[in-house]
């Protein structure tokens, strides 16, 4: 049997082996709290940058698109003013923003939003006609035009898209050898009607 002074040894080792097992613990939460702090600034960071990329080739898509895009607009909608990059700030939650928006003024009175993606799918055409029914109630001043929508697109990632784009009448251009062409579509309509 052990004897008494022996267990309150025992005990007060074990008790000083706790209270180094703790403070050994609460170093080790500091340094993984730290650590895992590092990770999501790195990981956050990896984020703009990524998003970045993304911003920049939607801009270099846009680039890529803009000559060929004004061409089509003056050659079949009569367009003489285009904008790359309409934007119009309505409130400091409400921004309205088209990759090219073109009128004209004059015997024809057209309008038209271009939406340029470098890689096409179905929402993107569900967003264009929400804009373009949108348009008149936001630009009144321009509620006496014809309004047509057209999606510019690198890569076609979903061919429903496409059916779906001419179903809702919105006209489809795609890029081949550098440059842009539209696809005629019967089921063209005006959106401001």
């Amino acid at each position: 049997m052990r004897t008494l002074e022996e267990i309150n040894f025992a005990l007060d080792r074990l008790i000083e082996l706790q209270e180094k097992t703790a403070i050994e613990a609460e170093k080790s939460r500091k340094e993984f709290e730290i650590r895992s702090l590092k990770t999501e600034a790195y990981i956050n960071n990896i984020g703009k940058q990524v998003g970045g990329l993304g911003e920049k080739f939607g801009y270099f898509t846009e680039g890529m698109a803009l000559p060929t895009m004004e061409k089509i607009l003056e050659k079949q909608f009569l367009i003489n003013t285009v904008t790359p990059r309409f934007k119009r700030k309505f409130s400091p939650t409400k921004t309205v923003e088209y990759d090219v928006f073109g009128y004209c003024n004059g015997k024809v009175n057209n309008a038209v939003i271009v939406e340029i993606k470098s890689k096409l799918e179905t929402k993107h055409v569900h967003e264009l006609v929400a804009e373009l029914r949108e348009f008149k109630t936001l630009f009144p001043e321009y509620k006496d035009k014809h309004l047509y929508g057209i999606l510019a697109v690198v890569d076609v990632g979903d061919k429903d898209a496409i059916s779906l784009a001419k179903e809702s009448g919105i006209y489809f251009a795609r890029i081949t050898d550098n440059i842009f062409t539209m696809q005629p579509n019967p089921n063209a309509i005006d959106f401001n009607l």
